[in-house]
């Protein structure tokens, strides 16, 4: 169990959850939080925000029940965080143009990708594309951690990204919005790899029920151990 140090609540049905709990997450990575005894019966796997090995937080979004008892903690009170989890965003020591692009709760995995890639290459450079339908959340403190920062609200984010103007290029998000990202940099001729971070239903967390699988050009994988981070060309190559 973890202490519940903060349980912010940002508008849009948005929510920032810290906890205190010894960790070693990396960016990209998620814990599966539960916050009941019997029901709902899963946990709800939620991306690592932000980490620094004696605390860890979490950007979720209220859109059932799970979340809705996730919102309703408070300060001191514990919460079981199961995790980390997951093969998160690679290492990039050889890029110099980063593009972190997200989408609603997509946004979450983002902020620690940011602050890590800055802090292991200060001369990088590190740009967000953040998409929301509604109010915009965080961007503060997203624009406090990255180069650039643009924020699309209400369109499509991925049409404020040129795809050629990046070494690497990481997305998280709805999979329509990953696709046509995929899309874009394909009939753009971009050289730079995009990574996705799909958010695939889960069980588990660990591979063992097999409710997240996906299909990928090397037959079907599991989001939640083989992921959730894939190759754009491994997931959507065969669209």
């Amino acid at each position: 169990m973890a202490k519940i140090l903060g349980n912010r609540a940002l508008g849009e049905n948005f929510y920032l959850l810290t906890a205190e709990q010894e960790n070693s997450a990396r960016r990209g990575q998620f814990y599966m939080l539960r916050a009941w005894e019997h029901y709902p019966v899963l946990s709800r796997p939620i991306s690592v925000f932000d980490a620094d090995g004696g605390t860890v937080s979490f950007l979720y979004k209220v859109v059932g029940k799970g979340t809705e008892l996730f919102s309703t903690l408070k300060e001191g009170q514990e919460i079981t965080l199961d995790g980390p989890h997951g093969n998160g965003f690679p290492a990039l020591p050889d890029k110099r143009r980063i593009a972190l692009v997200g989408g609603g709760v997509g946004i979450a995995p983002l902020y620690l990708a940011a602050r890590t890639y800055k802090e292991e290459n200060p001369a990088c450079t590190v740009d967000l594309y953040l998409g929301f339908s509604g109010q915009p959340v965080l961007t503060r403190e997203f624009e406090a951690v990255a180069d650039g920062t643009t924020v699309n609200v209400g369109g499509f984010v991925t049409d404020d990204i040129d795809p050629c103007a990046y070494d690497a290029i990481l997305a998280c998000g709805p999979t329509p919005m990953m696709r046509a990202l995929y899309r874009k940099c394909t009939k753009s001729g971009a050289k730079a790899p995009l990574y996705v971070s799909l958010e695939n239903r889960m069980a588990c967390g660990i591979g063992a029920c097999l409710v997240c699988t996906c299909k990928t050009d090397l037959g079907r994988k599991k989001v939640c151990k083989d992921g959730p981070v894939f190759l754009g060309s491994e997931v959507f190559g065969d669209e």
